[in-house]
């Protein structure tokens, strides 16, 4: 119910005095002043008062209502801030847990830095790790210490990516202890002398090491729930614990072991790196793929077992290693490329037994484009 006022000006029951916007007429006499007619009036000691608490639609706002601020932008900030204190610290508390050693360092006559980033990953036969069972499952033996059972150079930048295989039976010049095989090389001196024999031999500087155990191998592998493998013809071998039907399918760890450490096939060691290869590729695009790297009951497991089982330099960390996965990810899909060193005649000596050479002009031009960061030339990849 409304009354009228004089000169459209009406009052509300029920709610508080408000003016209609029709400006005042000049002369008038009202006893307060109009926002429409301040210049013909005097000032109201109480203006706007009467729009004071309005909303939209011409409501007032009950008395006492307090207008709710929206807290999920705080919220999200701390969950922001969450989540970056635990990425942090896990990282720096995986990265604490590599078995580090002072394995690269200066000598004279060290090759000198080269374009790209090169890696010496080492698969030794530490049986540190594995359980009395698992020895006798996986046919390993007993034997105390570590041996070199796989060396590979691992070399990414402009040029590409290219892994290529250096037989532990090559016959090369070991500093201070004349020629011997690769593998004699970290039997003498460990891993820096291992690496020193071969910067020697390749020209190449090393950037980066890695070397992993059966055990460490093992549980990487089962971490991620095996990785798959297309055997090409029945692999059964009881010195290295397998019994591998032809096909692709799944590998367990103990499985994955056999296959990279068999040497019962007809070109012996040299099928051997050409099947380490193979598994690397594999076992780097399973790890960096989003079945396990987006899944934290795969992808923890994984973190945990390589952190506790690689052996590194000093200088190297965790994100050194994730990278070296992602080259190895790109070899294993086609963008790089795979290979072993060109090998020249065999032969054999008193100390060494049965050895393998490199070719002397085409293992140069394959590591010289290595060094170079160039693309390999064709001619020189074998398998």
């Amino acid at each position: 119910m409304t009354d009228a006022w004089p000169d459209g000006w009406t009052r509300q029951e029920g709610n508080r005095v408000a003016r209609s916007r029709q400006p005042a007429p000049a002369g008038a006499d009202y006893p307060y002043d109009d926002p429409y007619g301040r210049d013909t009036h005097p000032a109201d000691p109480y203006a706007g008062d009467q729009l004071r608490g309005m909303d939209d639609y011409g409501g007032g706002v009950p008395p006492g209502r307090r207008v709710r601020k929206r807290r999920w932008p705080k919220i999200l900030a701390a969950l922001v801030v969450i989540m970056l204190v635990v990425v942090v610290g896990g990282y720096f508390w995986l990265d604490s847990r590599l078995n580090r050693e002072s394995v690269l360092t200066d000598y004279a006559g060290r090759p000198a830095d080269t374009p790209g980033t090169n890696w010496l990953i080492v698969g030794s036969d530490s049986r540190e790790g594995l359980s009395k069972q698992q020895k006798k499952d996986f046919a390993t033996g007993s034997a105390a210490g570590r041996r070199t059972d796989s060396m590979m150079l691992l070399h990414y930048g402009d040029g590409g990516t290219t892994l290529v295989s250096l037989p532990r039976d090559s016959y090369l010049p070991i500093p201070g202890k004349g020629s011997n095989k690769l593998n004699a090389a970290f039997a003498f001196g460990g891993p820096k002398l291992l690496v020193r024999t071969v910067e020697q031999a390749t020209d190449i500087r090393i950037d980066h090491y890695a070397e992993i155990g059966f055990g460490g191998f093992v549980g990487v592998v089962d971490a991620i729930g095996g990785v798959d493998i297309c055997v090409k013809s029945r692999m059964k071998d009881p010195k290295a614990g397998i019994d591998l039907q032809p096909g692709c399918q799944s590998l367990s760890g103990g499985e994955a072991l056999g296959f990279v450490r068999t040497r019962a096939s007809a070109r012996a060691d040299l099928d051997r790196v050409e099947r380490q290869r193979q598994f690397f590729g594999a076992l780097m695009k399973k790890a960096t793929g989003p079945s396990v790297f987006l899944n934290p009951f795969r992808s923890i497991p994984l973190a945990m077992n390589a952190t506790s089982n690689f052996i590194v330099d000093d200088n190297d960390h965790l994100i050194d290693l994730t990278r070296m996965m992602w080259a190895m990810r790109g070899v294993s899909g086609g963008d790089g490329l795979t290979t072993s060193v060109p090998l020249g005649p065999s032969g054999s000596s008193r100390a060494a037994g049965s050895y393998l050479t490199w070719h002397p002009t085409q293992s140069k031009r394959l590591f010289s484009a290595l060094k170079e960061d160039q693309p390999v030339p064709k001619e020189v990849i074998t398998k």
